[in-house]
């Protein structure tokens, strides 16, 4: 069945309840501050300390991840920026009635959401190599991509796209 009339309806107001559901949180001090944190440690940083360490420390195979890291963010950037471009799909808070911006955005357009896409990236491709790594990166990961939503930056078909996105970059990377 395509997606359309009432499909495509219902799917638009599940995505904006959403919206309205999460960010309704950052009205509470303490969460707004955590979520602004995972929300910047999604902006590149962490990403980049972990593939430095991984390369330094970690022989043949932390090398071999960091530079598949590396291809993954380089490619993911790509996508992110074709898609951003050629959707110019507002966030949230530009549109919906309610909605704040909880920290300010990086770019003007919320589709997909390259946080999301680039921690699930890094995330898959440094666990494939060393599976210890995912108690501590699988939360991160996850509160990364909450944050876009909370803090009124993006819907979550965005985050979930985006999600999706960074999957398929990362197996991609991980068959070369």
């Amino acid at each position: 069945m395509p997606l359309g009339g009432g499909a495509l309806e219902s799917f638009i107001e599940w995505d904006q309840r959403w919206t309205r559901r999460l960010n309704a949180g950052i009205g509470v001090v303490p969460v707004r501050v955590v979520f602004r944190v995972f929300s910047r440690l999604g902006n590149g940083a962490l990403w980049y300390v972990l593939m430095l360490v991984l390369g330094i420390t970690q022989g043949r195979a932390g090398l071999e991840a960091a530079v598949r890291m590396l291809a993954a963010g380089m490619i993911g950037l790509m996508a992110y920026k074709l898609l951003k471009s050629s959707t110019s799909r507002p966030r949230p808070y530009k549109v919906l009635r309610g909605i704040q911006a909880g920290i300010d955005p990086l770019d003007a357009f919320s589709f997909p959401s390259g946080h999301t896409l680039h921690a699930v990236a890094f995330t898959v491709v440094a666990v494939a190599y060393f599976p210890a790594l995912a108690p501590a990166l699988v939360p991160i990961t996850l509160l990364i991509a909450a944050s876009r939503v909370i803090l009124g930056l993006h819907y979550p078909s965005d985050v979930l796209a985006g999600a999706a996105i960074g999957v398929g970059v990362a197996q991609a990377v991980l068959m070369v």
